[in-house]
């Protein structure tokens, strides 16, 4: 039997509580702003998490040492894009938000999540995944078959 299942509503502030151990961990600007904005992202992601067949989806472990936490999180999307050679069907998979609880780390629980979700874009037709990764995961995503891509990307902020 598995550790990893899938998210439900009632787990929606852990998710975000391991979110924020996530972009700690980045040490990004991602963190500052409004300091409400657990409280106001809780509806939209109990919504999400409702929606079992939606294009989001979030893979958890239950903490073995704090009941009603979670130990491990892995959170993602599928999107449309219009196909290319490689990709016909132009399902993109995004993985967003990946964070273990520190005292929970090196037990494989992102590891597990990580493989869940992968399948979980595969059933979903998604031609290829993408991710951001911090130079301490980039071991893990190597050896789940990730490859680093030269990033051309820009951000707007809206």
């Amino acid at each position: 039997m598995s550790l990893v299942r899938r998210a439900r509503p009632g787990d929606a502030a852990e998710v975000l509580r391991l979110r924020q151990v996530m972009i700690d961990s980045m040490g990004s600007a991602g963190g500052s702003g409004p300091a409400d904005w657990h409280a106001r992202s809780l509806p939209t992601l109990r919504e999400r998490l409702a929606s079992e067949d939606g294009e989001f989806a979030a893979f958890v472990v239950d903490s073995p040492d704090r009941p009603g936490a979670l130990a491990a999180l892995v959170a993602g999307t599928v999107e449309y894009r219009i196909g290319r050679a490689g990709n016909p069907r132009g399902r993109v998979g995004h993985v967003f938000s990946v964070a273990t609880d520190p005292d929970a780390r090196r037990r494989g629980y992102a590891r597990a999540c990580m493989q869940e979700l992968l399948a979980w874009f595969r059933a979903r037709g998604a031609g290829h995944v993408l991710l951001n990764a911090t130079p301490q995961a980039e071991p893990l995503y190597a050896s789940l078959g990730f490859t680093r891509d030269p990033d051309p990307s820009m951000r707007l902020q809206l």
